[in-house]
């Protein structure tokens, strides 16, 4: 279980995380995260459609991710928003499977975070470019 803290609730939240947020999907699941302030615990929210299935194997695809969101916390424990989409096929996917996706798409979204981080650092905002010249 996530505590009340780590979990997105609004659908603000989740919005802006989709919008603003760095995408990656995989077999069964498709992943969202977006940085926010580095001192706020990092927030997870998980969307399941009835496209997965009946409720039954909607509710087993919402604990084993709950599970994989709780393991990426102790890692990723402050500064993200992440957004978790089930997809069809998350039904009838083994907990490995699952794991081994989220997994995945997470480790793929944190890196192209730190390199649009890094981007975003290199290029400034004073108007000259990385070797200091004046930008036309």
């Amino acid at each position: 279980m996530l505590a009340t803290r780590n979990r997105l609730r609004t659908s603000t939240d989740f919005s802006t995380t989709v919008r603003s947020g760095v995408r990656n999907g995989r077999r069964n699941v498709v992943l969202y995260t977006a940085t926010i302030g580095a001192d706020e615990p990092s927030r997870i929210g998980f969307i399941v459609s009835k496209s997965v299935g009946n409720a039954v194997a909607r509710n087993l695809v919402k604990r084993r991710l709950r599970e994989a969101g709780a393991i990426s916390l102790r890692e990723y424990g402050a500064g993200f928003a992440i957004v978790v989409r089930a997809l069809p096929a998350s039904a009838t996917a083994s907990w490995q499977e699952l794991l081994a996706d989220y997994n995945a798409a997470l480790d793929a979204t944190m890196k192209r975070l730190q390199s649009r981080q890094q981007h975003s650092a290199g290029t400034g905002s004073n108007g000259t470019t990385q070797e200091g010249t004046q930008r036309a």
